[in-house]
């Protein structure tokens, strides 16, 4: 069997749907293949890692200083050394794309259940005070 469409591995670790028989297939693809196993445990410890992320987790803004310095940086006139060109890999990018929406939707919907949250406790402070 070829490998695992990248896809794929990350249905498999959002674990979102239904199990099929294509998932069985894949699965037992996976328990002999290192490199799609390990895929797969990367993209799960990620989809984990944004599931569980916290409001405390969130980056903040930096603060104006480095915006400062990275303008002073452009000023100067002197570019960066740029990489090699590359040939672009249209699946990384359309699997990384993917996993940023991922990553967003998991992290906006805990920021919301937090706000909820935070909302109702406010609510039944203020009606036992008012209580």
């Amino acid at each position: 069997m070829a490998h695992v469409e990248s896809a794929h591995l990350v249905e498999l670790a959002l674990s979102n749907a239904t199990p099929t028989d294509a998932d069985a297939e894949a699965l037992r693809h996976i328990e002999h293949c290192t490199r799609c196993r390990d895929e797969l445990r990367s993209l799960t410890r990620l989809v984990t890692a944004a599931r569980t992320a916290q409001l405390v987790d969130l980056p903040t803004a930096p603060p104006a200083r480095v915006w400062q310095r990275i303008d002073r940086g452009l000023s100067t006139g002197t570019a960066p050394p740029r990489p090699h060109a590359r040939t672009p890999n249209h699946r990384k990018r359309a699997l990384l794309a993917l996993l940023a929406l991922a990553v967003t939707a998991c992290i906006a919907h805990r920021c919301l259940h937090e706000r909820s949250k935070l909302v109702r406790r406010r609510i039944l402070r203020q009606a036992r005070r008012h209580g």
